[in-house]
């Protein structure tokens, strides 16, 4: 059976989804990330010799538009007037 990440995300851990979207250019997830998906899921996927399972091209989509949710905005600066030391005297 194919994975289909989008049709089983909200069964994943918070510590999977993390871990899809801190990844998501991987092609193949690892067999331990593989046994970690298919436990939260109950699904059985199709594995090669080492237990690694390929993600399809709308499995890499979906974790790629994820991953963009999910990243934040960088800091906004600002500048504060302040003072050093002794100097209010």
């Amino acid at each position: 059976m194919k994975m289909k990440i989008k049709d089983h995300w909200d069964r994943l851990s918070p510590a999977t989804q993390r871990w899809l979207t801190n990844n998501p250019g991987c092609l193949i997830l690892p067999r331990t990330m593989t046994e970690e998906i298919c436990r939260e899921t109950g699904v059985r996927v199709d594995c090669d010799e080492h237990g690694q399972a390929m993600l399809s091209q709308e499995d890499l989509d979906f974790i790629q538009a994820k991953a963009e949710e999910t990243q934040t905005a960088p800091p906004e600066h600002r500048f504060f007037d302040a003072t050093q030391p002794g100097e209010n005297t």
